[in-house]
Order: C-alpha cells, then sequence, then structure tokens
C-alpha cells in the first residue's frame, strides 16, 4: 500500500496537477474571502469568523477533488497498466487504499495553508483573539471527513469509464447529490421530507462545525467513504 501512495503522491507533483489544485483552491477562496465583495466576504461581516470559508469549501472541493481522483483507475484502465497492478502481490485493499491515501494527503496540504485565514481573523478580532476556536476546529475535522467522502467517490466513478473527463463528470453529479440534493428535496416538499436531509452530507458537515463532535456525523462520514471504497473494490474484482 506504502508504495502505491509513494507512486501516487509522487504522480501529483510530477505533472501540473497538485500545483493546480492547491493553487485555484488557495486563489478561489482568497478572492471570495477578502475581495470580492459579495457574502463570504470575512472583510464585511463586521465580526472575527471564519465560517463564509467553510461554507464555501465544500463547493470548491466538488470540482477539484474530481479532478484529482479522476485518473486514479481511468488512466490505469486506459493505459492498460491495471493487469499489472493486480497481477503484482498486493491486494485490491492496497491499490485502493494506496490510491485514496495520496488523494487525501494532496487534500490535506492544500488546506494546511488556510490556518493563515484563521491567523487573519485572530488578528482582526476585537479585542484580539476574539473568535470561536470550537467551531474552528470542529469545522477543519468536519472538512476532513468531507473530503475523505468525496474522494472516496471520485475513485468508484474512475472505475466506470476509461475516459477521465467522463469519471470527472460523474464524481460531481454524485457528490452534488449528496451534498446538495437532499437538502433542495427536504425544502422543497417542507416538513413532511424533513429527515431525508440526514441521508445528504450538508446536514453532517453543518453539525460537525458547530464544534460538537457527534457519533452519529463521524459513523455517517466513515459509512459513505467505506461505502464507496468498497463498491470500488467490487468494480475492481469484475473486471
Amino acid at each position: 500500500m506504502i508504495s502505491i501512495l509513494k507512486k501516487e503522491f509522487n504522480s501529483f507533483f510530477a505533472s501540473s496537477i497538485a500545483y493546480l489544485v492547491i493553487g485555484v483552491f488557495l486563489l478561489i477562496s482568497s478572492l471570495f474571502l477578502f475581495v470580492f465583495n459579495d457574502d463570504f466576504n470575512i472583510l464585511n461581516a463586521g465580526f472575527a469568523d471564519v465560517t463564509p470559508f467553510f461554507y464555501l469549501a465544500p463547493w470548491v472541493f466538488l470540482f477539484l477533488i474530481p479532478a484529482i481522483t479522476m485518473k486514479s483507475f481511468a488512466d490505469e484502465y486506459n493505459t492498460g497498466t491495471i493487469e499489472l497492478l493486480k497481477t503484482n502481490p498486493i491486494s485490491d485493499w492496497q491499490i485502493i487504499m494506496g490510491k485514496f491515501l495520496a488523494s487525501l494527503l494532496l487534500i490535506l496540504i492544500a488546506i494546511i495553508p488556510t490556518f493563515l485565514y484563521v491567523f487573519t481573523v485572530y488578528q482582526l478580532g476585537n479585542p484580539i483573539g476574539n473568535i470561536d476556536f470550537g467551531s474552528t476546529v470542529g469545522s477543519y475535522i468536519g472538512l476532513l471527513f468531507l473530503a475523505s467522502t468525496y474522494t472516496a467517490i471520485g475513485l468508484f466513478t474512475s472505475t466506470l469509464s476509461k475516459n477521465q473527463i467522463v469519471a470527472f463528470i460523474l464524481s460531481i453529479f454524485i457528490t452534488f447529490i449528496l451534498l446538495y440534493g437532499f437538502d433542495a428535496i427536504s425544502n422543497s416538499f417542507g416538513s413532511a421530507f424533513l429527515t431525508i436531509k440526514k441521508i445528504g452530507i450538508n446536514e453532517h458537515f453543518k453539525s460537525i462545525s458547530r464544534g460538537v463532535i457527534d457519533t452519529r456525523d463521524i459513523i455517517y462520514f466513515l459509512s459513505v467513504t467505506f461505502f464507496f471504497l468498497f463498491i470500488t473494490k467490487s468494480r475492481l474484482e469484475n473486471e
């Protein structure tokens, strides 16, 4: 598994993928949080809070994480190297987890510079340091769980086609349905469908972002992540 992780992780930096993902993520986040005159702009909020970043990040990841994962297996199928991988003395789970952890590590590297946003808001507070650290820590934990779920979905869709663009679009579609689709259904049909929100990612992400780590939210993210990794393994076995 470690060899797959190193190979995948190094391939991100050998090409332009890693630099593009990190650069685009930080650029988009910075523009919305500090430059554009919109609801996400921290400077217009009137109080020290990084909540806008955690509203924005899931939507940015909706496009960036599929861009990272789309080649994971699609490229292997397209070039025929999947057969070489499967003949090596490593299990399907080791292949999947190596690719999964490599993608997740890249996302983690992209998130780390955003601690500067927290420091900036910390300094802007009146008095300095007037920031809800509980909510901020919870939001970062939620963001990591969110990223792991997105990554698992992306790995699965990359097994569905040899075409990376198809894998990219499918990943965005499935992730969007899980992120916002159930919220939209609940909001459209009222209280009768209120509980359907709990099937979606957004409800559990918002719950963790409040700073209270509920085991139900953790179990939800771990379950969805494992489900997509499991069906990814099933796809590999049937090839």
